[in-house]
């Protein structure tokens, strides 16, 4: 029997929990911060940040006494390691403690707490100080005074090979202070044996050394710079106030400077722009090339199939950051070397900077992946060079998943992007849902590229003979819901049951939706991968929320998002959406983000790329919000802004503004409405 609940009881349900909100949001300056009370202690978390030439885990922490911990997970890509795999990066834990290291009147520093902790592309930690004998078993009320406020900023080099952290010391008492900063060279050599270029040197330098006196209200400052070079190279020696402000360029200039959310919702605001920074950050420049890799102590200088061309490449084109779109187009071409004539499959990931592949998971359904991203990516570029230029590329992996069609007309794979986590039949929904939407994007783009119309009417055929075959073949009624079975003989809900949505396969909408959001998958932190399961992965939550605004139940995704939006940005590990749980402990790998910045602009605002100078759009405006924006959206070789707003009659106002006269479209909630650029 199907399942009768009323979306709306549903979601009570899964969206009833209030997420318990650790940190705030300062929006006049772009940022959340954390003040810390004694029952919010002890508390940990960990974050990744990322530069051209290195990234790192901060795993930090506050202890129950009010006082600052960190241990530094430094990772240099381009240093590799032997064997030259995917993990090879040259990677080192450092935890050294640099204010116990300051000399304060012949005295330690003693007694510290913190004040306030905030992240906008650094980790920024100010807390105060005493200074003298320390009071064993002293209540905390009877604490020596402080006399100095320390305020440290931890972040990544823009395009070193550096992690940085810049400290401040202010006088904050009533006396002048001696203040001494020892010069310090922690080096750390490897065994030459371990690395691919021999023995590397990993360095923790304190800059700024000398004794200096501090008047009251007065301030110095000095720095830590932590890096790996090889032996016999000389260490780098940067200013590193220079460098966080060359950090915070980036964030000012790219990540705020183009396409800018404006809702009613603060949380969905910030949270959109804390996914842009993560999702374009970790990008390193390699000897192949940029390269955007995920992260999270593992994944570097290296590229896959899903993560990079599948998920974050056809969103770049959107924030018009000329290193993301870089970073994608060279995805492209790595993984065009693998073309063949014998159509064998292509690798899931370019790897060891582009010297090597990875492909142990056999055909993933790599090549649906590709597709997708390449065709989705070219349109929204509306570089008709570049997409000449992929065209090859799209129609391979096109052909590839063609002789893939089992008899029934679905496309067969080894297993998909959970490389065999879960079970995935021999043909799964995933692989020939992208297909599907990679026909339907070339018939688009070939036609914009004076392909011929026999060409691209085949892949429109293509498209809709697959679109029925997803039906016959996957369409089931599993646990209640009229839905789809992943593979075949798949009898439990999966959370990929969301792809038909994400490419506008809506005949089994409503019966998909009520599953995502019923208590069978749906937990506080997202969509399970199995009914039944204890594991849960962001991106098919992020996939879904995106899919559940594009069938049109924008409410039921608005809540959903919300809730999900809070519990990233505010709740105990923040800003930004994760990978899973329980495997990786929720690292913050990159392409999830760009995940969550597509819920907005192809989920929300309905942004379908028609042509590389045209789209469609269908923006689902929430009913309690009178209107949303997107500024500065840099895609289909154009700059512009979109405006949606609720008429008094309940009808929507959409103004396409790329300088000029603005296009003002009068239209009914649902409906779609055509864009053209000249």
């Amino acid at each position: 029997m199907i399942k009768q609940l009323l979306l709306p009881t549903l979601l009570s349900l899964v969206c009833g929990t209030v997420t318990a909100q650790r940190w705030a949001i300062a929006p006049e300056e772009h940022r959340i911060y954390w003040t810390p009370t004694a029952a919010s202690l002890p508390h940990s978390d960990h974050i990744e940040m990322s530069g051209e030439q290195m990234a790192f885990v901060l795993r930090w922490g506050i202890n129950d006494d009010g006082s600052f911990r960190e241990e530094r997970s430094l990772v240099f890509p381009m240093l590799r390691t032997v064997p030259n795999d995917t993990h090879a990066s040259l990677m080192y834990r450092m935890a050294t403690d640099i204010p116990s290291l300051l000399g304060v009147n012949g005295l330690v520093l003693q007694d510290e707490c913190v004040d306030s902790l905030s992240i906008d592309g650094a980790l920024t930690v100010r807390s105060r100080w005493a200074v003298g004998l320390m009071n064993i078993g002293a209540a905390r009320d009877s604490r020596p005074t402080p006399c100095l406020e320390m305020t440290r900023r931890i972040f990544p080099s823009r395009t070193l090979p550096l992690m940085c952290e810049h400290y401040t010391l202010r006088n904050i008492g009533s006396s002048t202070l001696s203040i001494s900063i020892p010069e310090l060279s922690q080096v750390v050599t490897t065994d030459p044996a371990r690395g691919v270029d021999g023995s590397y040197v990993i360095r923790c330098d304190l800059t700024g050394a000398g004794t200096q006196y501090l008047n009251p209200s007065d301030s110095l400052t000095f720095g830590v710079v932590f890096q790996a070079l090889r032996a016999g190279e000389e260490p780098l020696h940067p200013d590193v106030a220079a460098e966080y402000a060359s950090r915070m360029e980036f964030v000012r200039g790219v990540i705020d400077a183009n396409l800018v959310l404006e809702t009613p919702d603060e949380v969905i605001d910030t949270e959109f722009r804390y996914a842009k920074l993560r999702a374009s950050e970790s990008i390193f420049k390699t000897r192949g090339g940029y390269m955007h890799a995920p992260g999270g102590e593992s994944y570097y200088a290296a590229m896959w199939a899903n993560d990079q061309a599948e998920y974050v490449n056809p969103f770049f084109p959107f924030l018009g950051y000329d290193i993301g779109n870089a970073s994608a187009i060279n995805t492209y071409r790595h993984f065009a070397r693998f073309m063949n004539d014998a159509y064998k499959p292509i690798p899931s990931s370019i790897i060891a900077e582009g010297l090597d592949f990875w492909s142990s998971a056999g055909d993933r359904g790599d090549a649906a992946m590709v597709a997708y991203g390449a065709a989705r990516y070219a349109l929204a570029r509306g570089d008709a060079s570049e997409a000449r230029e992929l065209w090859p590329l799209i129609e391979w992996c096109l052909e590839y998943c063609r002789r893939q069609l089992t008899p029934e007309g679905v496309v067969a794979s080894d297993s998909d992007e959970l490389e065999g986590r879960f079970p995935s039949g021999d043909a799964n929904l995933c692989t020939s849902t992208l297909y599907y939407d990679a026909l339907r994007s070339a018939a688009l783009l070939g036609r914009d590229l004076g392909i011929a119309s026999s060409r691209t009417r085949r892949y429109t055929r293509d498209a809709d003979a697959l679109a029925r075959a997803i039906d016959r073949y996957f369409a089931a009624n599993v646990s209640g819901y009229r839905t789809y079975c992943y593979y075949d003989g798949n009898t439990t809900l999966r959370s990929w049951i969301c792809m038909p949505l994400i490419v506008g396969l809506y005949d089994r909408a409503e019966g998909t939706v009520a599953a995502l959001l019923g208590p069978e998958l749906r937990t506080e932190d997202g969509l399970l991968t199995e009914q039944g399961s204890t594991t849960f992965w962001d991106r098919a939550t992020l996939y879904a929320l995106r899919g559940v605004f594009q069938a049109g139940y924008t409410e039921e995704a608005l809540q959903w998002l919300q809730h999900n939006s809070s519990r990233r940005l505010l709740g105990d590990h923040v800003p930004y959406p994760i990978e899973a749980w329980p495997e990786g402990s929720q690292r913050h790998l990159s392409a999830e983000s760009g995940l969550y910045c597509r819920i907005i602009t192809e989920g929300m605002f309905g942004i379908r790329p028609t042509g590389l100078r045209s789209f469609d759009m269908t923006p689902r405006l929430p009913a309690e919000w009178p209107r949303m924006a997107l500024r500065r959206v840099q895609a289909f070789g154009t700059t512009f802004d979109l405006e949606v707003e609720r008429l008094d009659d309940g009808r929507l106002s959409v103004t396409v503004d790329a300088g000029g006269t603005p296009m003002r479209h009068v239209i009914a909630p649902g409906e779609t409405l055509p864009v053209k650029f000249s």
